[in-house]
C-alpha cells in the first residue's frame, strides 16, 4: 500500500517518464513478492500511471556488491524498455549510433571523455547509465524534484537499432547480452579502458565502426601516454601495492600497476562471483572488507594503498600513502571530474602515481653518506651528555 501510494504521488506531482524501484533487503527478508505487487499496482492503476514506465530490481544489501547491483539495475531498464526489433536488418540499423554501457567505476569525467572520443569519429553514443549530467556538480536553474540529465527514455528504447554495443567492465556483460538477444546487436566487453593496449583496441574499434581514420588529437594523446610511461616506469618498478576495490576496478588497477613494473602484494574485493577476479595479477584475492585489507597490507609490507576514502585511517596507522579510487570519495574536491580511462586518463594517472612514489624517495645527504662523520658526531654528542650529567 505504501509503495502504491508513493508511485501515485510521484506520478501526480512530477509526471516522470520513468520510475525505478530498488529494494534494500527488507522485503527480501520478509519474503514479500515485490514483482507480483508491482505488476498488480501497474494493472490496477493503469489509467493513473499511463505514460510512466516502472521497473523493479531486487538489490538487497546482503546479496553481492555495487557492481552486481549496478548490473541488475541496468539490465532491468533494458529489459523494460528495449523491445525486440522486427524490421529487416538493413532498415532497423542506425550505423552511426553506438551503445556504451558504462560500468559503476566510471566517473563523470570518464563518461564525458568517452562521449567526446566517440563523437570525434562521427559516431553518436547512447550511454547507459549516463551520470555526467546529474552528478557533475551543476545545479538546475530551478528546483527539480526528480533526477535530471542522463539518457532519455526514447533513446534507450532505440538501443536495439544501434550498430554496436560497447560494455565497459565484466559486470556490464549481461546488459550487453540482453540487447543482443532482443535486437541482434553485436557487442564487445572491455575488461578495462586503462593502459595502452586496451585503449588501442577501443580506438581501433571506433575507427572500424566509423570508417574514419583516428583523429590527430587522439594520436597525439597516445604519444603523450608513451612518454608518461617512459618517464614514470622508473618510479613504479619494484613498488609493492595493496588494492581494495570492486572486481572490475580491482582488475583495472592491478593490471595497470603490474604493467608498469609494480607488484600487487594485497588484493581485496567485495564479492567472489565476478569472472574478472580470475585475471587479477596477484597471488591471491581476498573477499573481505577494509579491516582485512589493512591487516594484509601490514603483513605484506607495501609502499602504496589504493582504495576509496575509507582507507584513509589505514593509511594513517600504517604510515603508507593512499591513492583514492572507486566509491565513495568524499574527502577530495572534484573527484567526480577525475579522468582515469583512455589515453588522457591513463596519462594523468601515471603522472599522479609516479609523483607520489617520487615524493617517497629518500634523498641522501653528505652526512648520511659518510659513516665516519656520523660516528664522530655521535661520539661528540655522547661525550657532551656525559659531561652535562657529571
Amino acid at each position: 500500500d505504501n509503495l502504491e501510494e508513493a508511485l501515485l504521488n510521484v506520478k501526480k506531482r512530477n509526471n516522470p517518464k520513468f520510475i525505478g524501484i530498488c529494494t534494500t533487503a527488507l522485503v527480501e527478508t520478509r519474503g514479500e513478492d515485490m514483482a507480483g505487487e508491482v505488476a498488480n499496482i501497474k494493472r490496477r492503476r493503469a489509467e493513473e500511471l499511463a505514460g510512466t514506465e516502472i521497473t523493479l530490481v531486487n538489490t538487497p544489501d546482503f546479496d553481492g556488491a555495487i557492481e552486481e547491483g549496478w548490473s541488475k539495475a541496468v539490465t532491468s531498464v533494458i529489459d523494460l524498455l528495449v523491445k525486440p526489433v522486427t524490421l529487416e536488418a538493413s532498415k532497423r540499423i542506425m550505423p552511426e549510433r553506438v551503445n556504451i554501457l558504462a560500468g559503476s567505476h566510471l566517473t563523470v569525467g570518464d563518461i564525458e571523455l568517452l562521449r567526446d572520443t566517440v563523437e570525434s569519429f562521427g559516431l553518436e553514443p547512447v550511454i547507459l547509465p549516463d551520470i555526467s549530467g546529474s552528478l557533475d556538480g551543476t545545479m538546475p536553474e530551478r528546483w527539480i524534484a526528480h533526477s535530471y540529465g542522463g539518457t532519455s527514455v526514447e533513446a534507450i528504447r532505440e538501443m536495439g537499432r544501434s550498430a554496436y554495443t560497447v560494455a565497459i567492465g565484466e559486470h556490464m556483460r549481461r546488459p550487453a547480452e540482453l540487447i543482443a538477444e532482443r535486437a541482434d546487436v553485436p557487442f564487445k566487453v572491455f575488461d578495462t579502458l586503462m593502459g595502452l593496449k586496451p585503449v588501442d583496441c577501443f580506438i581501433t574499434l571506433l575507427a572500424e565502426l566509423s570508417g574514419r581514420p583516428v583523429p590527430v588529437k587522439i594520436r597525439r594523446l597516445r604519444h603523450q601516454v608513451t612518454d608518461a610511461m617512459l618517464d614514470g616506469h622508473f618510479f613504479f618498478g619494484g613498488q609493492r601495492v595493496a588494492i581494495a576495490a570492486e572486481p572490475d576496478l580491482l582488475y583495472t588497477l592491478s593490471s595497470f600497476f603490474t604493467g608498469l613494473g609494480a607488484e600487487i602484494v594485497t588484493a581485496v574485493t567485495t564479492t567472489g562471483h565476478s569472472p574478472a577476479l580470475e585475471k587479477v595479477p596477484a597471488a591471491a584475492v581476498k573477499v573481505g572488507d577494509l579491516g582485512d585489507f589493512e591487516d594484509l597490507a601490514a603483513t605484506a609490507g607495501c609502499d602504496l594503498l589504493v582504495t576509496n576514502t575509507h582507507g584513509r585511517q589505514a593509511s594513517e596507522r600504517l604510515g603508507v600513502p593512499l591513492i583514492r579510487v572507486g566509491f565513495p570519495i568524499f574527502d577530495r574536491v572534484g573527484a567526480q571530474y577525475r579522468r582515469t580511462i583512455l589515453y588522457e586518463g591513463t596519462r594523468d594517472f601515471i603522472c599522479k602515481v609516479a609523483n607520489l612514489f617520487k615524493d617517497q624517495i629518500h634523498h641522501a645527504t653528505p652526512e648520511s653518506l659518510n659513516p665516519f662523520l656520523n660516528r664522530a658526531n655521535t661520539e661528540k654528542a655522547h661525550d657532551r651528555k656525559a659531561l652535562d650529567t657529571h
